[in-house]
């Protein structure tokens, strides 16, 4: 096998993975009717076989990266791989709902640890700058028609196959890669002497129990019956994360080394960032609600919907967005696709009450479509190209830990804005100002991306500035939530 065509079958391995994880966050969307049938759920029970994998996958994020870093991106890779495999196998066989929500707490562990990952191997794979723009831009655009299509497969496999089938696909996509690994990807660099670091567990567990109870609390601080309790918690992880941030000053071998921060490309990209996880996932989440409690669009119908979305990203990856990349620079093309993102959101926020689909909305999913992965791949290669590839790991894990928060408080917002809104001027205005919101967000992290992240990346100056002294001063959600709440009205 040719160098060449090694490191497309990687490219190909890698975001396979990369699909099928981010699929996996909406996927169930559509099944759960079904699910709550079968276990006995009600709408609460229901909740969680969603939100179990989306706060374990963002709140394990970093010490996933860390372990990346620590223990050889493939090593971690392979790892995640095959526990979210068998989790899935388990899903899909639960008789109890117990253990179906503890399969997917597990699938979002194992999907926190294998996607920093996935970019430390794409990053080691991948040294010339023209192949690296090419490889994250099909990376990103994975990660989006993962998000977009899930609705649309999970309506169609648990209509045909039954719910189970949602789980049990993972198993021969994930035998199948995990027979591949170790003849694709890199392996792992040799340690050198000296090198050889240890896992800061004081700061894995401050860090990662304070960010699930943040996840936690940012989701249900919506709803006035958790409202108390989403507060409590709110205030107990803002006392464990600022524990961590100070834990992590002490530590001679950080989980998140603080000095990463200092780098202006991953500061920027992580606010950013955040702000496309606020902008797009609420509007995933308001289509929908607009698709099916204002058009009347069955699940399947509305899931097909939003295909164009993904179409439209897998073809933007293959020509534009490289293009652009290797034309204009990271900074340009992530200030372009928030840019196209705050336009299809404009035009969403001016939906009709009765639609026409060519007019009204296919437009907005085509911006969509090619504004995320453009703007997935802008954030990223800045950040974890600019710190030294010890430390890809950890940068990937910051990176998309922030998307994740900002997802959270982004849907949050949006969901409350709609319902205030809706009880004065009526539903379909609640949902105009949904978007109305995330359209401005969108913006917002248009101008801090012009503001915050320099043109260019001067990665072998940062590069050569880290400690040589071992580790002692040591990422398309795009998801939707589960059966969103409509506003009250």
């Amino acid at each position: 096998m040719s160098r060449e065509t090694g490191r497309t079958a990687a490219l190909v391995l890698i975001t396979a993975v990369e699909l099928v994880v981010f699929l996996d966050a909406t996927v169930v969307n559509i099944a759960l009717p079904s699910i709550g049938a079968a276990l006995r759920l009600d709408e609460a029970g229901l909740s969680w076989v969603t939100n179990a994998y989306l706060l374990a996958f963002g709140g394990c994020m970093l010490i996933g990266g860390r372990a990346a870093d620590l223990l050889g991106p493939r090593r971690v890779f392979t790892f995640g791989l095959a526990l979210f495999t068998a989790a899935s196998t388990v899903a899909g066989l639960s008789g109890a709902a117990w253990l179906l929500v503890a399969a997917r707490a597990v699938q979002g562990i194992a999907a926190a640890v294998t996607v920093p990952a996935q970019l430390a191997l794409l990053t080691r794979a991948f040294t010339e700058p023209a192949a690296r723009r090419r490889a994250f831009a099909v990376w990103g655009a994975m990660g989006a028609a993962g998000a977009a299509i899930g609705t649309t497969v999970g309506g169609l496999l648990t209509q045909g196959l039954g719910w189970q089938s949602i789980f049990l696909v993972n198993l021969p996509v994930g035998a199948l890669a995990l027979a591949l690994t170790g003849r694709l990807l890199p392996a792992d660099p040799p340690r050198r002497p000296g090198t050889r670091g240890r896992l800061d567990l004081p700061g894995a567990v401050l860090g990662t129990t304070g960010l699930l109870l943040l996840g936690y609390a940012i989701g249900a601080i919506a709803d006035a019956g958790t409202r108390a309790a989403a507060a409590v918690m709110l205030a107990v992880a803002l006392v464990l994360l600022t524990g961590f941030a100070v834990a992590e000053t002490r530590a001679a071998e950080p989980l998140m080394p603080l000095r990463l921060f200092r780098i202006r490309q991953v500061t920027g990209s992580a606010v950013v960032n955040a702000l496309i996880g606020a902008a797009h996932v609420p509007a995933f989440a308001l289509l929908a609600l607009y698709l099916q409690n204002v058009q009347h669009y069955g699940p399947t119908r509305s899931g097909l919907a939003l295909l164009p979305v993904a179409l439209a990203g897998l073809v933007a990856a293959r020509t534009v967005i490289p293009a652009a990349n290797q034309r204009f620079g990271a900074r340009a093309l992530l200030a372009a696709g928030l840019a196209l993102q705050a336009a299809a959101l404009t035009w969403l926020a001016m939906l009709p009450s009765t639609v026409n689909y060519l007019v009204d909305v296919l437009p907005a999913a085509l911006l969509l479509g090619v504004g995320l992965p453009a703007s997935f791949v802008g954030v990223t290669a800045p950040a974890v190209t600019s710190v030294h590839p010890d430390d890809a790991g950890v940068t990937a894990g910051i990176v998309n830990t922030a998307q994740r928060i900002g997802s959270g408080l982004g849907v949050t917002a949006a969901l409350v804005l709609a319902s205030a809104v809706t009880g004065s001027a009526g539903y379909l205005a609640g949902l105009r100002a949904g978007f109305a919101a995330a359209a401005v967000l969108a913006l917002t992290g248009c101008v801090l991306t012009l503001a915050l992240l320099r043109t260019g990346t001067p990665t072998r100056r940062r590069r050569a500035t880290r400690p040589r002294s071992g580790r002692t001063t040591s990422g398309p959600a795009t998801s939707t939530p589960a059966r969103p709440r409509p506003p009250s009205g």
